[in-house]
Protein backbone atom coordinates (compact mmCIF):
# COMPACT_ATOMS: atom_id res chain seq x y z
CA UNK A 1 0.00 0.00 0.00
CA UNK A 2 1.16 3.50 -0.83
CA UNK A 3 0.29 6.78 0.85
CA UNK A 4 -0.63 10.08 -0.73
CA UNK A 5 -1.86 13.57 0.02
CA UNK A 6 -4.67 15.24 -1.92
CA UNK A 7 -5.15 18.99 -1.73
CA UNK A 8 -8.47 20.75 -2.09
CA UNK A 9 -9.54 24.27 -1.36
CA UNK A 10 -12.03 23.96 1.46
CA UNK A 11 -14.59 26.23 -0.20
CA UNK A 12 -14.43 24.14 -3.41
CA UNK A 13 -14.59 20.65 -1.85
CA UNK A 14 -13.99 20.04 1.84
CA UNK A 15 -13.46 16.81 3.75
CA UNK A 16 -16.95 17.38 5.20
CA UNK A 17 -18.28 17.23 1.63
CA UNK A 18 -16.65 13.83 1.16
CA UNK A 19 -18.12 12.61 4.45
CA UNK A 20 -21.56 13.75 3.26
CA UNK A 21 -21.27 12.28 -0.25
CA UNK A 22 -23.26 9.13 -1.06
CA UNK A 23 -21.35 6.18 0.45
CA UNK A 24 -18.74 8.80 1.54
CA UNK A 25 -17.27 8.40 -1.95
CA UNK A 26 -16.57 10.68 -4.90
CA UNK A 27 -14.38 10.93 -7.97
CA UNK A 28 -11.29 13.14 -7.72
CA UNK A 29 -11.59 15.10 -10.93
CA UNK A 30 -10.23 18.33 -12.36
CA UNK A 31 -6.52 17.65 -11.90
CA UNK A 32 -4.78 19.52 -14.72
CA UNK A 33 -1.11 18.98 -14.00
CA UNK A 34 0.78 16.25 -15.87
CA UNK A 35 2.83 15.04 -12.91
CA UNK A 36 -0.29 14.78 -10.72
CA UNK A 37 -2.16 13.15 -13.62
CA UNK A 38 0.55 10.51 -13.94
CA UNK A 39 0.22 9.72 -10.25
CA UNK A 40 -3.56 9.33 -10.56
CA UNK A 41 -3.29 7.29 -13.75
CA UNK A 42 -0.27 5.10 -13.04
CA UNK A 43 0.59 4.96 -9.36
CA UNK A 44 -2.50 5.18 -7.15
CA UNK A 45 -3.93 1.73 -6.45
CA UNK A 46 -7.11 0.53 -4.83
CA UNK A 47 -6.60 0.47 -1.07
CA UNK A 48 -3.97 3.21 -1.01
CA UNK A 49 -4.50 5.65 1.85
CA UNK A 50 -4.59 9.42 1.41
CA UNK A 51 -4.45 12.47 3.61
CA UNK A 52 -7.11 15.02 2.70
CA UNK A 53 -5.50 18.46 2.91
CA UNK A 54 -7.41 21.73 3.06
CA UNK A 55 -5.59 24.51 1.26
CA UNK A 56 -6.78 28.11 1.24
CA UNK A 57 -8.93 27.72 4.31
CA UNK A 58 -9.13 29.16 7.78
CA UNK A 59 -7.27 26.12 9.11
CA UNK A 60 -4.84 25.05 6.38
CA UNK A 61 -3.84 21.45 7.01
CA UNK A 62 -4.80 17.78 7.03
CA UNK A 63 -8.46 17.21 7.86
CA UNK A 64 -8.77 13.46 7.53
CA UNK A 65 -8.01 10.22 5.76
CA UNK A 66 -9.55 8.74 2.65
CA UNK A 67 -8.84 5.68 0.53
CA UNK A 68 -8.63 4.92 -3.18
CA UNK A 69 -11.64 2.76 -4.09
CA UNK A 70 -11.29 2.93 -7.88
CA UNK A 71 -8.01 3.20 -9.74
CA UNK A 72 -7.28 5.78 -12.44
CA UNK A 73 -9.74 6.20 -15.30
CA UNK A 74 -10.36 8.98 -17.83
CA UNK A 75 -11.63 12.23 -16.34
CA UNK A 76 -14.89 12.68 -18.22
CA UNK A 77 -15.22 16.30 -17.05
CA UNK A 78 -12.45 17.17 -19.51
CA UNK A 79 -14.74 16.08 -22.37
CA UNK A 80 -17.82 18.08 -21.33
CA UNK A 81 -17.87 21.60 -22.87
CA UNK A 82 -20.35 22.71 -20.20
CA UNK A 83 -18.07 21.65 -17.33
CA UNK A 84 -15.59 24.02 -15.69
CA UNK A 85 -12.82 21.40 -16.12
CA UNK A 86 -13.38 21.04 -19.87
CA UNK A 87 -10.21 20.67 -21.94
CA UNK A 88 -10.75 20.96 -25.71
CA UNK A 89 -7.47 19.12 -26.34
CA UNK A 90 -8.59 16.00 -24.47
CA UNK A 91 -10.24 13.33 -26.64
CA UNK A 92 -12.39 10.36 -25.61
CA UNK A 93 -10.22 7.96 -27.65
CA UNK A 94 -7.00 9.45 -26.21
CA UNK A 95 -7.82 11.05 -22.85
CA UNK A 96 -5.36 13.53 -21.44
CA UNK A 97 -6.67 13.64 -17.87
CA UNK A 98 -7.45 10.95 -15.33
CA UNK A 99 -9.15 10.66 -11.96
CA UNK A 100 -9.61 8.16 -9.14
CA UNK A 101 -12.49 7.52 -6.78
CA UNK A 102 -11.87 8.09 -3.09
CA UNK A 103 -13.85 7.20 0.02
CA UNK A 104 -13.66 8.92 3.40
CA UNK A 105 -12.16 6.73 6.11
CA UNK A 106 -12.23 9.14 9.04
CA UNK A 107 -12.01 12.78 9.94
CA UNK A 108 -9.31 13.87 12.32
CA UNK A 109 -10.63 15.31 15.59
CA UNK A 110 -8.99 18.57 14.50
CA UNK A 111 -7.13 19.80 11.45
CA UNK A 112 -3.40 19.15 11.75
CA UNK A 113 -2.19 22.52 10.56
CA UNK A 114 0.59 23.27 8.13
CA UNK A 115 2.32 25.31 10.84
CA UNK A 116 2.33 22.25 13.16
CA UNK A 117 3.66 19.96 10.44
CA UNK A 118 6.55 22.30 9.70
CA UNK A 119 8.00 21.86 13.17
CA UNK A 120 7.87 18.07 13.43
CA UNK A 121 11.03 15.99 13.42
CA UNK A 122 10.92 13.40 10.66
CA UNK A 123 8.80 15.48 8.29
CA UNK A 124 11.63 17.66 6.98
CA UNK A 125 11.61 15.91 3.59
CA UNK A 126 7.81 15.65 3.24
CA UNK A 127 6.86 16.90 -0.25
CA UNK A 128 4.14 19.13 1.23
CA UNK A 129 6.72 21.04 3.25
CA UNK A 130 9.20 21.64 0.44
CA UNK A 131 9.55 25.19 -0.81
CA UNK A 132 7.57 25.69 -4.02
CA UNK A 133 5.62 22.43 -3.62
CA UNK A 134 2.21 23.14 -5.11
CA UNK A 135 1.08 19.80 -6.55
CA UNK A 136 -2.46 18.80 -5.61
CA UNK A 137 -1.46 15.11 -5.53
CA UNK A 138 1.69 14.20 -3.58
CA UNK A 139 3.41 11.09 -2.27
CA UNK A 140 3.76 10.54 1.47
CA UNK A 141 6.33 8.08 2.81
CA UNK A 142 5.33 5.36 5.25
CA UNK A 143 7.39 7.05 7.98
CA UNK A 144 5.73 10.42 7.33
CA UNK A 145 2.31 8.75 7.35
CA UNK A 146 3.00 7.25 10.76
CA UNK A 147 4.25 10.52 12.21
CA UNK A 148 1.24 12.51 11.01
CA UNK A 149 -1.25 9.86 12.16
CA UNK A 150 0.42 9.99 15.57
CA UNK A 151 -0.34 13.71 15.73
CA UNK A 152 -4.11 13.31 15.51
Amino acid sequence: MSHWLLKSEEEVFAFADLLNAPKKTTHWDGVRNYQARNTLRDLMKKGDQLFFYHSRSEAIGIAGICEVVREGYPDYTALDPAHEHFDPKSKSDAPTWFMVDVKAVRAFPRVITLAELKGVKGLEKMVLLQKGSRLSVQPVSAAEWGIVCGME
